[in-house]
């Protein structure tokens, strides 16, 4: 019988941008995998973290819904705005978001949530500004790629924005992550709707 640590997965929660800037992003993961040899950012979906990754039994993944739903359903859409890309040393290279009180004020209010509501929260996470941003290489990305990387990418421009009206949790399947359930930002949504997470298919 499996113990109740065994019964722990990883799942982080994020906001999974719509088309176009989804297939964009994902277009970019794909030329950092087949030019620089990286391609760890294709283990997940493009995204924007709001909570880094934490463990929780999955048998309790209905409870785990239900709080997110019950946050969701207290906030409203934001807009996002993609400017440019910009990197951090060693290794990674992202696409920048743009400053934003609103998704600043979403991320700050998910982590009080869930350390209120679930016991769950990043230890070292008021030592560290949110910098939110969308992945597009990082741990396998060679220093020396990185640097041949980061000289063409820095003199590209890219600008997008989208308006957020979701928030996914994701569930690490032992060696990529998918989109377990995406929960509405919609502060008149319908507390009774079935908010029970269904696994994605595949």
């Amino acid at each position: 019988m499996a113990t109740k640590y065994e019964k722990r997965k990883q799942y982080f929660v994020a906001l999974i941008p719509p088309s176009p800037v989804y297939e964009e992003a994902l277009e970019l993961k794909e030329y950092f995998r087949d030019k620089y040899n990286s391609k760890a950012a294709l283990n997940s979906p493009p995204h924007i973290t709001l909570h880094m990754p934490f463990l929780w039994n999955e048998e309790k993944e209905k409870k785990l819904a239900t709080k997110l739903h019950k946050f969701t359903g207290r906030h409203d859409p934001i807009k996002v705005c993609l400017d440019n890309f910009s990197h951090f040393p060693p290794r990674v290279i992202f696409i920048k978001v743009a400053e934003s009180d609103a998704l600043d004020a979403l991320q700050i209010s998910l982590h009080r949530f869930f350390k209120r509501e679930l016991n769950i929260f990043n230890a070292n996470y008021q030592d560290r500004p949110y910098h939110p941003h969308l992945t597009l290489a990082f741990r396998d990305l060679k220093k020396s790629q990185y640097h041949l990387a980061w000289q063409e990418f820095s003199k590209k421009e890219y600008k997008a924005e989208f308006m957020a009206d979701k928030i996914a949790v994701l569930k690490h399947n032992g060696k990529s992550w998918d989109v377990l359930k995406e929960f509405l930002l919609e502060s008149s949504y319908s507390t009774e709707t079935n908010p029970e997470l269904k696994t994605t298919e595949g």
